[in-house]
């Protein structure tokens, strides 16, 4: 999810509104709003084969609340939510059929409780125990 992260536009202000970044062959790479050269609300993020790749919410320039990602057959990959930039809450993946891979908690970046594996069946095949590593 690369973007341009200069803070001002060509004429040197501040960004603001709308920006939509292009990929070399002019397909769209990703879409979103700033204010006060900070990214806000909903972006979207595409893939060169025009699927969408991710999809969720910054506030005040930080990726915010729940996201999701996609793989190039638009099935859905991963979600996850984030506090102020840092993962946090339920946190799941999937196998490349669309069958939930693994799920369980996160908190600060780090995975924490009971997290569960499934096989590509849907199987549960492994639980593991996270602590939380003090820092």
């Amino acid at each position: 999810m690369k973007a341009n992260t200069n803070k001002h536009d060509a004429a040197s202000r501040l960004r603001n509104g709308v920006l939509k970044e292009h990929y070399r062959d002019g397909s769209l790479a990703c879409v979103g709003k700033y204010r006060n050269s900070e990214k806000i609300g909903v972006w979207k993020y595409y893939l060169k084969n025009g699927q969408l790749r991710a999809v969720g919410k910054f506030a005040n320039g930080k990726m915010t609340g729940a996201w999701k990602w996609y793989r190039e057959n638009g099935k859905l990959m991963q979600t996850g939510s984030f506090t102020d930039e840092k993962k946090s809450g339920v946190w799941k993946r999937y196998h490349p059929n669309g069958v939930l891979y693994d799920e369980g908690k996160v908190s600060d970046n780090q995975k924490v409780g009971e997290w569960r594996v499934y096989d590509a069946k849907g199987k549960l095949v492994k639980t593991t125990k996270h602590k939380a590593k003090n820092s």
